[in-house]
C-alpha cells in the first residue's frame, strides 16, 4: 500500500527546489535586511494574525483593529521590498493552486 505522506513530504522537499520558492526566498532575506521594512512587515503580519485568531473564535473586532491594521497597511504598501515579497508570494501561490488541482483532480472526477 502506498504512504501517501511520503508523496507529501517529497512534494515539500520538491516544492523548495522550484523557481518561485526560491524567488520568494531571496525577496525575503531581501525585505529582512532593511530593519524598518522588515519591522513594519512583521507588525502587520502580527495584527493580522491576531485578528484571524480573534475570528476564529468568534470573537468581535475591536475598531482600532482594522484601523490598526489598515493603517499599518498603508505604511507597507509602497516599500519596494514588501511590493516585490508580495509578487513573489502570488507566483508561488499560482503554483500552489495548480497542484492543489491536480491533487484534486480525482476528488472533482468522482463527483461528475
Amino acid at each position: 500500500m502506498i504512504n501517501i505522506y511520503d508523496n507529501a513530504n517529497d512534494m515539500a522537499e520538491n516544492l523548495q527546489k522550484t523557481q518561485q520558492f526560491q524567488d520568494l526566498q531571496h525577496a525575503f532575506d531581501m525585505l529582512k535586511l532593511d530593519a524598518v521594512a522588515y519591522g513594519l512587515f512583521k507588525q502587520f503580519q502580527d495584527k493580522q494574525i491576531e485578528l484571524q485568531q480573534k475570528q476564529a473564535q468568534g470573537l468581535e473586532f475591536a475598531p482600532d483593529d482594522l484601523s490598526k491594521l489598515q493603517e499599518l497597511g498603508d505604511k507597507i504598501k509602497d516599500i519596494d521590498a514588501i511590493k516585490e515579497l508580495i509578487s513573489k508570494e502570488q507566483a508561488l501561490a499560482q503554483l500552489m493552486d495548480e497542484l492543489n488541482s491536480i491533487i484534486s483532480k480525482p476528488i472533482a472526477d468522482l463527483y461528475k
